[in-house]
């Protein structure tokens, strides 16, 4: 990835993005299931909404770079942020016994791999690299 935009057709072209958006919509969907007073305002919305910021993130940077390289790796340094946000929220969420163990685990490590998926893009949009 030079971080070219011609040279992807949409962000639906970025591995990460479709890592980061199913990731969303399965911690979307499990978080249902937290206790009621978790739902707003609470862990499951917490959950909910750091994770959808991964991809809305990237989404946004990649509508931004065809103007500025820099402004597209800003973007996407925020979302390795928001990504370490919702692993930890996840951790919470196997602490609090909201979710068994392994399918916390299981969100943490594809948290992890977002986030270095993204560290890697924003190493290759790096000033030096254009």
């Amino acid at each position: 990835m030079t971080g070219n935009r011609d040279a992807i057709g949409s962000i639906d072209d970025l591995e990460v993005f479709k890592r980061a958006y199913a990731l969303s919509i399965i911690l979307h969907r499990d978080s249902l299931q937290f206790p009621k007073i978790e739902q707003f305002g609470g862990l499951a919305d917490q959950i909910r909404r750091s994770s959808k910021s991964v991809a809305a993130l990237i989404a946004e940077g990649y509508g931004k770079q065809r103007g500025s390289k820099v402004e597209f790796r800003r973007f996407v340094l925020m979302a390795v942020g928001s990504a370490d946000e919702t692993r930890l929220w996840c951790r919470y969420a196997a602490d609090l016994g909201y979710a068994d163990s392994e399918q916390c685990a299981a969100w943490q490590d594809e948290c992890r791999q977002v986030a270095r998926m993204l560290q890697a893009l924003a190493t290759s949009l790096a000033p030096s690299k254009f």
